[in-house]
């Protein structure tokens, strides 16, 4: 009997993880209809549909989420069987600093998939802003780190591997009606935060009135004031959560895009933490 294609199952893990075809092309790097393709081929194969379709994106059919926990492991088996063959085992101690507006609903999905295909690296992992993930990491502190950088022009880029551009939105309650004469009631992260600091410059050169209405730790904390509706964010795409919704309007001024990137190595950094580096790259991509 033949079984799954790996490259489709692949496939199929990216497209559940980036929540659409759109999203997940660029990360295979396939086209939009050769993403659809190997989809379709691989619910022929399984003999029912994996995915559901709907204008929020995909997600899993029951059918899909038994594949899911299948492909997990497949996929770490296959990749394990190919770094033995190599000679090119990962072992050892990796401290990690992740911002915390990198992907909120699915880091923990991807640091399980990265446990379960480098069984031996021992992960420590800490959720921080990207400024103090930076100041870590130059203190030796931790051994990588992925920062969020706002795609402006003029402004200052941390060299390193870019994992991901997504674009920044305005975001509040389904229902948020944000009126053009009125201050616009701002939920943010403290003021040391880079997101909240570039989001109120921009209210600024708009003209645009505004008042912090309510500061959270974190953006998980954002995330339940915008629920709550008391007020509107500006957030990376990725944040989008269950109880919140993308706001548009003249009265909201356009966003750029955001990257997320790995930091650069340092002049000391061992091999181990270089191969995990690549390592970490593309099991976050």
């Amino acid at each position: 009997m033949q079984g799954f294609d790996l490259d489709q199952l692949r496939t199929f893990v990216v497209v559940l993880d980036a929540g659409s075809f759109t999203a997940a092309a660029p990360l295979v790097h396939l086209s939009q209809s050769a993403v659809s393709e190997q989809i379709r081929k691989l619910e022929q194969r399984a003999g029912q549909p994996l995915l559901a379709r709907g204008k929020t994106g995909v997600r899993a059919t029951p059918a899909g989420l038994r594949l899911q926990a299948h492909a997990a492991r497949i996929l770490a088996m296959a990749d394990e069987a190919l770094r033995d063959l190599r000679g090119v085992p990962l072992d050892g101690e990796l401290r990690l600093a992740l911002t915390d507006y990198f992907r909120p609903r699915d880091v923990a999905g991807l640091l399980r998939r990265l446990n379960q295909r480098y069984p031996q690296v021992r992960l420590h992992v800490a959720i921080m802003k990207s400024g103090e993930v930076e100041a870590a990491c130059a203190q030796g502190e931790y051994d990588l780190g992925l920062t969020m950088q706002v795609c402006v022009p003029g402004a200052r880029r941390t060299p390193g591997i870019v994992l991901r551009r997504e674009p920044l939105c305005w975001m509040g309650a389904p229902g948020t009606q944000v009126a053009r004469g009125a201050p616009l009631p701002l939920v943010a992260l403290p003021e040391s935060c880079a997101l909240r600091q570039f989001a109120e410059r921009l209210l600024v050169r708009r003209g645009r009135m505004y008042t912090v209405a309510h500061v959270a730790s974190g953006v998980a904390g954002v995330q339940l004031a915008l629920a709550a509706g008391l007020g509107v964010a500006c957030l990376n795409e990725s944040a989008l959560a269950p109880g919140v919704e993308r706001l548009s309007g003249a009265s909201l001024p356009a966003l750029p895009q955001v990257q997320f990137a790995l930091l650069p190595a340092r002049a000391d950094e061992s091999e181990f933490v270089a191969r995990a580096r690549q390592a970490l790259a593309e099991a976050l991509a």
